[in-house]
């Protein structure tokens, strides 16, 4: 699939520099960024749901009783 994208000049001179030196293609050089890009993403995100798994979750009673107080408060005094 062909695409354009937009990018500064000097990430663009950058990035032909670098494709050059590892002999690829600037086409082979942007698959393996976007690729290597969204490969961390995800794993920050299993890292995150990880962390997130392991802790309990559920709120206080007497903390979710006393939110809810003050949002029927605010919306008494919003009207």
């Amino acid at each position: 699939m062909k695409i354009a994208i937009s990018i500064p000049d000097s990430i663009h001179e950058r990035a032909e520099r670098y494709a050059a030196r590892k002999g690829i293609s600037r086409s082979e050089l942007y698959r393996r960024a976007l690729q290597a890009y969204m490969k961390r993403e995800d794993d920050i995100v299993k890292q995150l749901d990880a962390v997130y798994a392991a802790q309990d979750s559920s709120v206080d009673p007497v903390l979710e009783e006393l939110q809810h107080r003050t949002l029927a408060r605010d919306d008494r005094e919003a009207r």
